[in-house]
């Protein structure tokens, strides 16, 4: 080759961001703010995506139980945003369906439920998990084989209008409580009007 030979020392230069943002710069009067409101906010919220590749927003988590046979919802929860909290709301949610006298024989739900431990929860309940099954799923070909299981997951969709309706006509898109009780009382208060005949 022609010429001189120099070979580069570093390929990027690593430059500290407190060293870039100069003292008095807007931007760190306004992180300052940022963090105090997030300080203030529901130490029970818990930033969750809903899906890859989407913002992380501090959320809580609603669980529906929803009859299949006429739509009618049995029970709404609200926990906290967790990774399990959906599978364990459902020994929750059984046992205080059987405290009031209802009896579920069948329970159908999607994919985030097809767990070991939560389809244990509900045999020990005496309720046959009709739940969407994964790659190596915790239900086997007793269950799916039968006609009653491909009519659970056909309904169990049903249960997305309730959300939807509680969204849009119930104003819970955004909640404007802070914590899981307030939050939860707000939610059971628009579920308790929710009404599949009506409001289809």
């Amino acid at each position: 080759m022609r010429g001189r030979h120099e070979e580069q020392e570093v390929m990027l230069a690593h430059v500290d961001i407190e060293g870039r943002v100069p003292k008095d710069h807007p931007l760190r009067t306004i992180k300052t703010v940022a963090d105090e409101a997030l300080q203030r906010l529901s130490p029970k919220a818990r930033l969750m995506r809903k899906s890859k590749g989407r913002e992380a927003k501090l959320s809580f988590m609603g669980h529906a139980l929803m009859e299949n046979g006429n739509g009618l919802l049995m029970d709404f929860v609200v926990s906290r945003a967790t990774g399990r909290a959906e599978r364990e709301a459902v020994p929750v949610m059984l046992d205080d369906a059987r405290q009031r006298g209802y009896r579920p024989r069948t329970l159908g739900a999607d994919k985030g439920y097809d767990t070991r431990e939560c389809v244990r929860a509900m045999r020990n309940r005496g309720v046959t998990p009709h739940v969407a099954r994964r790659t190596h799923s915790a239900i086997d070909g007793r269950t799916t084989r039968h006609a009653g299981y491909r009519a659970s997951q056909k309904v169990r969709k049903r249960v997305e209008e309730v959300f939807g309706w509680m969204k849009t006509v119930g104003g819970l898109r955004r909640t404007r409580y802070r914590g899981v009780e307030r939050t939860g009382l707000a939610r059971y208060f628009v579920a308790t009007a929710y009404n599949p005949g009506e409001n289809s």
